[in-house]
């Protein structure tokens, strides 16, 4: 009897470590030996590194760097002053942190539906809903885009819609480290942005992770305050604030990963390029790019309503695979029937969640991997 081929995980965390293991151990004993482990000379490098990677060009941004994700959404929203009486408009197709950050701060999220053939926000919807918002829910005073997946959302009609209602657009870039609209990297478009850095991201720490980046440095300042009990002077908060701080260590091992950001994104996109040869003139489509943007495929997701029997026969072939997200939010047992929808009653996330798988992807995969997997979508 043959013995199964080995499982090509979706994703390995570790393996960004194995790759970097040399640069990394020398910033955990660096700041070890520090005997500074809050708040001090690795997490404000890292504030400077990544807003200057992330600039480029864009204009001068600042960076605050947090506990994670969700804090970082969270603190854009505290610092912005939105909060109970306000409504958060964004998708649910999401993680759900997104929602989570939103009601985190006391405001109602509002969750509208998404573009099928790219999995983020409808921009008719949301110009919709900001010229006639629905009956029963607070003024709408905030919109979170979700970059997800990898690339770009359909911004710049969206910013056009923020501008005209006056409200502020904040990036979800929560899986978009590194990706470009018009040759602008994402995070740089928007009133703030927030990024995580969970172990799996495409820079991703060695534990929990965030920053938040705006181009306001009066926002910037007050956040910084913020997510430290509000304190603008040690044990003395002139404002209402949180704990949530980035500890040097993750800053460090940050610091030793975010040069090598730009090279990762590249290997992704070559491993993107020979999936998509690999499906040519099969059953699945690639996913779709939208235009002037450059995808930095932090997932590659494919689409079937077959999608069990298709996973069950990659994983015979030592394919794994992973489904992001298997239930959008507003079908969650948490939030079902509790938050407001927009008017297309969010029917095209309903619809993805049930289709959407991912493919492994990471920059580590070895070619002989990547040509296993291509083996198994070529005999789909």
């Amino acid at each position: 009897m043959n013995a199964s081929p080995p499982l090509i995980a979706q994703a390995d965390p570790g393996a960004s470590y194995r790759a970097l293991k040399a640069e990394i151990d020398a910033a955990v004993a660096r700041v070890l030996a520090s005997g500074w482990y809050i708040l001090g000379q690795e997490g404000a490098a890292f504030e400077r590194e990544f807003a200057e990677w992330l600039a480029a060009g864009a204009g001068p941004m600042h960076a605050v760097a947090c506990a994670n994700g969700t804090d970082a959404l969270a603190l854009i929203l505290r610092g912005l002053g939105i909060g109970p009486g306000a409504t958060v408009a964004t998708v649910s197709h999401t993680a759900v942190a997104t929602v989570a950050a939103i009601e985190m701060v006391g405001a109602t999220p509002l969750l509208l539906d998404i573009d099928p053939d790219v999995y983020t926000m409808d921009p008719d919807e949301l110009a919709a809903v900001l010229e006639d918002p629905p009956p029963g829910i607070p003024p709408i005073r905030a919109v979170i885009v979700v970059h997800l997946y990898g690339q770009a959302a359909d911004l710049l009609p969206m910013l056009a819609a923020c501008t005209r209602a006056g409200v502020p657009l904040i990036e979800d870039c929560a899986q978009c480290h590194g990706a470009t609209l018009d040759g602008r990297r994402l995070g740089t478009f928007g009133r703030a942005a927030a990024f995580s850095l969970y172990p799996t991201k495409n820079l991703g720490a060695l534990g929990d992770g965030g920053v938040l980046v705006t181009p306001d440095g009066e926002l910037a300042e007050r956040i910084a305050a913020i997510r430290q009990y509000g304190w603008r002077e040690r044990y003395v908060s002139a404002m209402v604030g949180i704990n949530s701080r980035l500890d040097e260590l993750q800053a460090a091992i940050l610091r030793a990963k975010l040069p090598h950001l730009d090279a990762g994104n590249a290997r992704r996109a070559a491993i993107a390029a020979a999936y998509d040869a690999a499906l040519s003139g099969g059953p699945l489509a690639p996913p779709a790019r939208r235009p002037g943007a450059v995808h930095v495929f932090h997932q590659y997701v494919l689409r079937s309503p077959q999608r069990g029997a298709i996973m069950a026969r990659l994983k015979a072939a030592g394919v794994g695979c992973g489904i992001h997200y298997p239930m959008p939010v507003h079908e969650q047992p948490a939030y079902a029937g509790r938050i407001p929808l927009g008017p297309a009653g969010c029917a095209e996330s309903s619809r993805a969640a049930r289709e959407v798988f991912s493919l492994p992807m990471y920059p580590e995969l070895t070619d002989g991997q990547v040509e296993r997997i291509c083996a198994a979508l070529r005999a789909l």
